[in-house]
């Protein structure tokens, strides 16, 4: 039998960072998947990134995680949505070529001292106890471990549903996980069924491009890598069209025919990423929607169109697809579908992503309710890092809202559970001023090497960049200009007397750097990624202060745990209601009880009493 510190089930987009945060951190650590060559597939749109996604592969990066790096490696194109909006809530986005994508991501493992891949397919987990010891493969053979991660994606008894004909799948041409489905059944875990689904793939050369607006990516692109600087791979640009009241018309004569309309499906579907159906029933209003035809890849003749998924009939597909201007002819190569899968609520898991019944059993991705590739990645590395340092008797590695999306995230499923497939907004951070994409190495990077997860290159190449922005920080503190100074130079400061650093009036705006940069040489002689970094720091600290102010709040607040044995229906003083919802959500400290749904300022203050008195007595015992 092979004995190793952290077993990872599953090479989708949580497995693979999971494993490689693992190993990272320096566990022996087993990848367990059914086929090797299948390790990093996009199985969904071929894209990484977008609003509140993007914020989260900065943060996987700046912890030298892997997401990013591929994304830039097989991006043929980058855009940097709400580019017009301010940094805090830009996203930056990468269509993929997912054949490179796949391949980078195998390169990027092979190249983890401390990661093996297994092929084969995971049936049942070893116990001790409520303890896991390790996983049970289809052959017979076993695998010890000290942390097990569970990563399933849509695997847990998927199903695929087109129109009435249903078949069991983890995704099209993929066998689902039925029996290690059935032993977690057996463990009485809270779980669900949710869905996703996915639009028909057409063929690229029976699209009629020449009749459509194409829409290229920026002209200085915005890369996911905080050590990458220019795109690797040839850039292309995407389709644009549209459906029209023919194809609404279609759908809606079949909405009957559909397995989510037609009652064939019970799980609940992203609210944010709706099928056609969807559009047409609940916005009856619209007569037309966007669709943008992306490329797979730049040796691939496969299109996605992105805002049709469906369920529908094959047939009924293609009528309605062919009703879209520049598609009147296309080809559909694999017809859309909706995938329903077992997921289990979060509100199981501890803020390690480790589940509070059985020790040693790491959830991430999908079967904690949640969608994409960039939220399951996310998960991943946290239960990699948190596998990893339980196996190595290492203290657990915490995230919060005030200092990551990641955080964001977890607080979120841990504290509110799931209704619907959980997807990441910009606005789910109340500290988003301070959470940009922009600064998440600046946020996490420190974090990673304290931990010890970041790379020699990672942390030489941070180390310049603070000292190149102390260097640019020094220059614009070299002079204060009072009012006088700056009259004439196009910046209009108030009549106060105050005087006012080159950092201050970086703050006024795009209108004032190159002002600023005239006035402050020794800062405009920098390399212009740091004055562009300084500049939006300098924007944003006008802004913070009373959000850093609200941070440190719930920060004590999060320093404050609450005990795991707490008998809250005993608990003189609270509600009935809110003594059950504590008793069966846990929180793990003081920050997540605070946002569960019903509580108030008195029944916290009364929590934190009770936490303060337990320590009293534990102390005087």
């Amino acid at each position: 039998m092979k004995h190793l510190d952290v077993i990872v089930i599953g090479g989708g987009h949580a497995g693979a960072e999971a494993a490689a945060a693992a190993a990272r951190l320096g566990a022996r650590t087993a990848l367990v998947t059914l086929r090797a060559d299948a390790i990093g597939v996009m199985s969904c749109n071929p894209a990484i990134g977008g609003l509140g996604k993007g914020h989260l592969v900065r943060e996987i990066d700046a912890l030298d995680g892997v997401m990013g790096r591929a994304a830039d490696a097989a991006g043929i194109q980058f855009r940097l949505l709400n580019r017009r909006k301010g940094p805090a809530v830009q996203g930056p986005r990468a269509q993929a070529d997912r054949k490179l994508y796949r391949l980078e991501m195998q390169r990027l493992l092979a190249a983890e001292e401390n990661l093996t891949v297994v092929e084969g397919e995971v049936v049942d987990l070893r116990m001790e106890g409520q303890a896991v010891t390790g996983v049970v493969l289809q052959d017979g053979s076993e695998i010890s471990a000290r942390s097990v991660i569970l990563t399933a994606g849509t695997f847990l008894n998927g199903i695929i549903h087109i129109g009435d004909q249903r078949q069991q799948g983890g995704r099209m041409g993929d066998h689902p996980s039925v029996p290690l489905a059935q032993k977690l059944a057996a463990l009485d875990l809270p779980r669900g069924r949710l869905k996703t689904g996915t639009p028909p793939r057409l063929s690229g050369r029976s699209i009629d491009w020449a009749s459509l607006e194409m829409q290229p990516g920026d002209d200085v692109p915005v890369l996911f890598s905080f050590l990458n600087r220019a795109p690797i791979a040839r850039q292309i640009s995407c389709g644009i069209t549209h459906t029209n009241e023919a194809t609404h018309d279609i759908v809606r004569a079949n909405l009957g025919r559909s397995a989510m309309y037609g009652g064939h499906i019970e799980g609940v579907g992203p609210r944010y990423c709706p099928s056609i159906e969807d559009k047409v029933v609940r916005f009856a209003d619209k007569t037309s929607h966007q669709v943008f035809l992306e490329p797979e890849g730049l040796d691939d003749d496969t299109v996605y169109p992105n805002g049709i998924s469906t369920s529908l009939p094959a047939e009924v597909q293609e009528s309605y697809v062919r009703s879209i201007a520049g598609l009147q002819n296309v080809v559909i190569l694999q017809p859309g579908y909706a995938i329903e899968y077992d997921y289990f609520d979060p509100r199981s898991l501890r803020p390690t992503l480790e589940l509070k019944s059985i020790e040693g059993l790491f959830f991430a991705g999908q079967i904690n309710g949640t969608t994409g590739y960039e939220e399951a990645a996310a998960q991943g590395l946290v239960a990699g890092l948190n596998a990893a340092a339980r196996a190595l008797g290492r203290d657990p590695i915490h995230f919060s809202r005030s200092d990551s999306y990641i955080g964001v995230m977890l607080d979120d499923l841990l504290t509110r559970g799931v209704s619907e497939p959980y997807r990441m907004f910009t606005s789910r951070a109340e500290f988003r001023l301070a959470l940009r994409a922009d600064n998440a190495d600046q946020r996490l990077t420190p974090k990673g090497i304290a931990l010890g997860c970041v790379r020699e290159d990672r942390r030489i190449a941070f180390a310049a960049k603070l000292d190149l922005m102390e260097q640019a920080h020094a220059a614009l503190q070299a002079r204060q200009l009072s009012s006088r100074d700056l009259a004439g130079t196009g910046i209009t400061v108030r009549q106060d007397g105050a005087r006012r650093s080159g950092f201050d009036l970086l703050s006024f705006g795009e209108e004032a750097r190159e002002t600023v940069e005239s006035l402050f040489p020794d800062f405009a002689a920098l390399p212009a990624e740091i004055r562009e970094q300084v500049a939006i720091d300098a924007l944003y600290a006008q802004y913070l202060h009373r959000q850093e102010q609200d941070a440190r709040l719930l920060q004590r607040e999060e320093e404050t745990r609450l005990p795991t044995d707490f008998d809250y229906p005993a608990m003189p003083g609270l509600s009935k209601e809110l003594a059950l919802k504590l008793a069966r959500l846990r929180p793990d400290t003081l920050a997540q009880a605070a946002r569960i749904e019903g509580m108030t300022p008195a029944a916290l203050t009364l929590l934190l009493a009770h936490v303060r008195k337990a320590r009293r007595n534990a102390a005087s015992a």
